[in-house]
């Protein structure tokens, strides 16, 4: 293994985003799936508290320190 290792965004801010981005995804195709339009768009709605949530982490500290 080499001794250089590339940081892939393992922060709390970029794990929280992409949890809830999969939630949202999960949700959405649920929504497909059962044919509930309301359901569909709930999950929409939640993609952009993925990215929102990720950078108010990141902006607390929680993010890649530079």
């Amino acid at each position: 293994m080499s001794d250089s290792h590339a940081d892939h965004g393992h922060t709390v801010a970029a794990w929280t985003a992409v949890i809830i981005a999969m939630v949202a995804f999960l949700v959405g195709c649920i929504g497909v799936v059962i044919a509930s339009p309301l359901v569909f768009w709930i999950g929409i709605a939640l993609l952009p508290v993925a990215g929102i949530a990720g950078k108010v982490l990141a902006l607390m500290g929680y993010g890649k320190q530079k």
